[in-house]
């Protein structure tokens, strides 16, 4: 399972002093583009060739609050859902490995603003 570190910045918390509900958005994705970085995704070479990887739905549950400063961490693990389709399944935990968000996007591969089949690069990552 793939695990990106990282810590709560001030300017991302509201006026209650925790982290502010859109941001989870950004932290699970720049989660998501670190996972399949790792996993050799090349966004600009599928970019090239017309293919993208649209999230066409997002679930989050919030368990808790980030505070600033915090450090936490984020899971990923991809499943595939149909021929087109994949999830993310993302947990945000703080530093002590409490459950702060956990989260469900799903993705669908596109070419030239149509469905298509999951382009091998993403086939081999998922399970399912």
């Amino acid at each position: 399972m793939f695990k990106l570190e990282m810590r709560v910045r001030d300017y991302e918390c509201d006026l209650q002093g925790v982290v502010n509900n859109a941001v989870y958005q950004n932290y699970l994705e720049h989660a998501r583009h670190e996972f399949l970085l790792a996993n050799e995704i090349n966004f600009p070479a599928l970019a090239k060739q017309g293919i993208d990887l649209m999230v066409v739905r997002s679930e989050i549950d919030y368990k808790a609050s980030l505070r600033p400063h915090d450090h936490f961490y984020i899971t990923v693990e991809m499943i595939k859902e149909g021929r087109v389709k994949v999830i993310f399944l993302q947990n945000i935990y703080r530093a002590d490995d409490v459950l702060m968000v956990s989260a469900k996007t799903y993705g669908a591969t596109v070419k030239n603003g149509r469905p298509v089949r999951l382009v091998e690069e993403l086939a081999s990552l998922v399970a399912g």
